[in-house]
């Protein structure tokens, strides 16, 4: 990792990460509670580990992602997704407003299509993005 991203994932810790990954562990473990929603309780655990570190790393489109997954989103979208997009949209707010945190914002924003649509996804590092695929 290098040096301005541990700074950069240090400050986010520090300002809005933790809690933004304190409301997917909140909703990951409503999730385990009913048996049923186990899978959206195990991709909001995933979710909640790339909110916590998000700077240099990203997310990709899983290639054995289907149908399953479009369907799971659907339900989590309805159910979990919205709250979290607009916990994400009320963070970066405040973050926009005073310039050191323009980047945290914007880190923000780009978390809001996962936290819509996590099924089918997965969380890589930067430099993998395109390769990984």
């Amino acid at each position: 990792m290098k040096p301005i991203q541990l700074i950069l994932n240090i400050l986010w810790v520090v300002f809005c990460g933790f809690w933004m990954a304190l409301g997917y562990a909140v909703a990951a473990l409503i999730c385990f509670i009913f048996i049923v929603t186990i899978p959206f309780g195990i991709a909001s655990l995933r979710i909640a580990g790339y909110v916590l570190w998000p700077f240099g790393r990203t997310t990709v489109e899983r290639p054995d992602a289907g149908a399953p997954s479009c369907v799971g989103n659907v339900i989590w979208l309805v159910f979990a997704g919205w709250w979290l997009a607009l916990g994400h949209l009320l963070t970066s707010i405040p973050l926009f407003v005073s310039i050191i945190g323009i980047p945290f914002g914007w880190a923000n924003l780009k978390l809001i299509p996962i936290s819509l649509m996590p099924l089918g996804r997965e969380v890589v590092p930067t430099d993998e993005a395109f390769g990984g695929r």
